[in-house]
């Protein structure tokens, strides 16, 4: 069992100027909320779709949400509280339940895929960005690969199993009495950090080969992405194990290569995306929509050659955004406190010139940016 520091680290896991290596504006630095800016109201939701569904082990058969979304301008936003967690991380301010904003009649929607062994809150410093500038966005927990709960090795192996679930989410809020009829079904995108942004290409078109993936970590060119992640330090032994005893994950190995394409989603952003050998360049070259990417120089849990710059050279019209320096991968996580950078000082405390909060202001604005221009 991993101990509680790693629970903690886990449940939101896993300089100043960027460096484009493709053509476009440079951002303004942003700021604080402008007069123009909604409120943010929160909500939480518990997904159940159609029996059977591959619930990878964990224990909990549901697909819980945390929805970010445009709030009236009377709503009275919070600091988020988590007991025993808030005193580390920055987690944003919202109204809880809030009065979804009146006008306009529909708003667009963001779905958010967490990091590998992380958790819908995660994604809480984007989803309210998105939030206060006219966005639905809603952050799901993906089954045995959330810490919420107990960890398993089929929710961190079955990697392709997550743009399903995002799938899902987007049936769930259509249907959702409160947001469904708000929701333009015409303007649909998604977003996601480490493992999340792989789900971003996966739910763009790519096509998963796990193979591929173990071909490239034993040949002289694996990196440290090749590593197991330090929420589930067994991965690697575990996969194999799986992949060889397993009947369950041998049959849902079989479906590794299937496409989890959703036609729905029109535009993908994906934050330090991982497992890019576990796609061929043949396959990223038929993603036809829009994708954008940002990551940091210095990321050594998704080194940015055999990732964020793969597939920006292998997709057809894809943008990459560097964050140069020091700048690692763990900045795409919640702020900390100064409580959090003397207790949990690997994630917390960044490189010498990195301003994470300058860094998540960036990111966001660069992501309300691209869907504004892809989501019309």
């Amino acid at each position: 069992m991993l101990n509680r520091t790693c629970r903690i680290v886990a449940l939101f896991a896993c300089l100043l100027q960027p460096a484009y290596l493709a053509a476009r504006p440079q951002p303004a630095q942003a700021e604080g909320k402008s007069s123009s800016d909604f409120k943010v109201g929160a909500a939480s939701r518990k997904f159940t779709p159609n029996e059977p569904y591959n619930w990878r082990g964990a224990k909990t058969h549901a697909l819980l949400a945390t929805v970010w979304y445009p709030a009236v301008a009377s709503a009275v936003e919070k600091p988020v509280e988590i007991p025993g967690l808030s005193a580390l991380f920055v987690i944003g301010s919202a109204a809880q339940d809030a009065t979804l904003a009146s006008a306009p009649a529909k708003f667009p929607m963001i779905v958010l895929s967490h990091g590998t062994g992380g958790s819908a809150l995660q994604m809480a410093w984007l989803g309210t960005a998105l939030a206060a500038k006219g966005y639905i966005a809603v952050a799901v927990n993906h089954p045995g690969n959330n810490a919420t709960e107990a960890y398993t090795a089929q929710g961190f192996s079955n990697w392709w199993e997550r743009a399903r679930d995002l799938s899902v989410v987007i049936d769930s809020m259509l249907a959702d009495p409160m947001f469904g009829a708000r929701i333009d079904a015409n303007r649909i995108g998604a977003a996601g950090f480490s493992l999340g942004g792989y789900t971003m290409i996966e739910i763009a078109g790519g096509i998963t080969n796990p193979q591929s993936l173990v071909d490239f970590c034993t040949s002289p060119r694996a990196d440290l992405g090749c590593k197991s992640p330090p929420e589930f330090p067994t991965l690697v032994e575990d996969f194999k194990k799986l992949s060889a005893t397993d009947a369950e994950f041998q049959a849902a190995l079989r479906h590794a290569g299937d496409s989890y394409r959703d036609a729905r989603v029109r535009a993908v952003f994906a934050i330090a995306p991982a497992l890019g050998p576990a796609f061929s360049a043949a396959s990223l070259a038929k993603i036809d929509i829009p994708v954008d990417i940002v990551a940091g120089q210095a990321d050594a849990n998704a080194p940015i050659a055999s990732n964020a710059k793969y597939f920006a050279a292998n997709i057809t019209g894809a943008k990459l955004t560097i964050f140069p320096g020091n700048v690692a991968h763990y900045v795409f996580l919640d702020s900390c406190t100064e409580t959090g950078r003397k207790t949990l000082p690997n994630i917390c405390i960044d490189g010498e010139g990195v301003d994470r909060d300058a860094i998540h202001a960036k990111t966001a604005a660069l992501a309300v940016e691209f869907f504004n221009a892809t989501l019309k």
